[in-house]
Parts: C-alpha cells; structure tokens; sequence
C-alpha cells in the first residue's frame, strides 16, 4: 500500500513513516524539502500517484491569526483536490482534542476549519484527536514564563508521547476509514501547571510554577476539562516519567 505523508519530516510524521515502513507499507515523505508545497499544490499530483492512503500531521509555521487559517485552510483545500484527482481513498488527518471547545483560539479556529473541509469533501476520512504531546511540556512552559515564574492554569490535561500517536495515526491509516474522529490520550491525567511543574523538576529545574486560572494557553482560558478526551478515548500506557527518562538516556 502506498501511503503519502504529508509533513513527513516533522515530529509525529518521521516516526510514522517508520512504523509504516517497519511493516511493509510504501510510506512517502512529501514536504517542502522534497518538493511538495500544499499551500502552492507544487508537487502534489506527482508525489499523490498510485497513492490509496493520505496522511496529514502538517502543521501551521506561524499561530498568528491570519496566518493559521490561511495555512490550514488553503493547504487542506489544494491536498483534498489532488486526492480526489489521484484516486486516493483514505486521508487520515491529525488534530487536537478540545478543538471543537476553544473557540477563543484562532489556532483552534482553523484547526475547526480544517476538520469541516475534509468532513465536507466526500472523501472517506478518519481524524485522531491527540492530547497534547510529552515532547511540548517544556515548550509550555517556556510560553508561560515572566523572569523566574511559570504562570499555568490548573486545568486537567492527559499528555501522550508523539511515538504512541505516530503508532494510532499509522494504525488508522491502515484500517478502514472511520468517517469520524478517533480520541488518543496517555494514561494520566494532570493539572497543566502540576504537568508543567514535574516536567521541570525532573529537569531540575527551578522554576516556580504559579496556578493561574486566567492564564491563557494557545490564546484561550481553559475550563477545567477542555482538554480532556472523552471516556472511549484510546489510552496507550507510556507515561510521562517514562518519556522523559528515555528522552534522557
């Protein structure tokens, strides 16, 4: 089976060409740097031929408003196309759980947007909703930082590792078109200033972490279960100590 990915290069979509890979799928790579450009379609019909699967864990360069939207929306609109041009059967789109929640968000906004595209396109789709990943806590952190204080909002948050999506995202890629969303999560459940706060302190370090209830996150103030998957959620059991002793050996 040839699968494409689109953001191949990237976090989530190396390591799910690998798994593809590992298990015998024709997994392509298609980025800029391999001369596949979504937002200009630059690439596409070529790099799309005799491709069944599309995967799309891209992500927008810049959060600012216009930006983003701009981003997901033309990109989103120019793969669709050239799918259905090529005969592809399957696009398989990584998203965020609680997008539909953070309306506040204009990154969360074109997220939204995104998503009802590829609803609307007649294609067969799947979307995984992912919580936030291991490999951004720190960057979290770094966003909420004044001098020597973190400032986070205690919301519940239920971090997975990029290696566990990649592992759903290849999985779905490969099973029939869900026509719906799939929700992935870790196995914990934290306040996002206790994340943030054990992130730090096995780093050591010595950051304060302040709770802060208005304290915004991607632009939006939380609610306390924002960001929570729902109960059929998918779990997979990598915790976040696990993550971090791994990443530091």
């Amino acid at each position: 089976m040839k699968i494409v990915v689109i953001g191949g290069t990237g976090l989530v979509g190396s390591k799910t060409i690998a798994k593809l890979t590992e298990h015998g799928h024709a997994a392509v790579s298609a980025s800029p740097n391999s001369g596949v450009n979504t937002l200009t379609g630059e690439g596409l019909a070529d790099v799309l031929t005799g491709a069944q699967v599309v995967i799309d864990v891209s992500n927008s360069p810049s959060f600012e408003e216009r930006a983003v939207m701009d981003f997901f929306t033309t990109s989103t609109t120019n793969l669709l196309a050239a799918e259905k041009a090529a005969g592809v059967t399957h696009h398989v789109a990584l998203s965020v759980v609680g997008t539909d929640r953070l309306p506040e968000s204009a990154y969360f906004r074109a997220k939204v947007a995104q998503e009802n595209l590829i609803k609307q396109s007649g294609l067969p789709y799947s979307i995984v909703h992912a919580t936030q990943f291991f490999e951004f806590v720190m960057s979290i952190a770094e966003e909420a930082t004044d001098g020597d204080i973190v400032r986070l909002s205690h919301a519940r948050i239920q971090p997975i590792a990029a290696d566990d999506v990649a592992t759903a995202v290849a999985r779905t890629a490969v099973g029939a078109p869900l026509n719906g969303t799939l929700e992935i999560a870790g196995p914990t459940q934290f306040g996002l200033d206790e994340l943030v706060r054990t992130g730090l302190a096995l780093r050591g370090d010595t950051r304060e972490v302040v709770v802060d209830p208005g304290a915004p996150y991607f632009g939006a103030v939380l609610d306390e279960r924002t960001l929570v998957p729902g109960a059929d959620a998918t779990v997979f059991q990598t915790t976040y100590e696990e993550w971090v002793a791994t990443s530091a050996a």
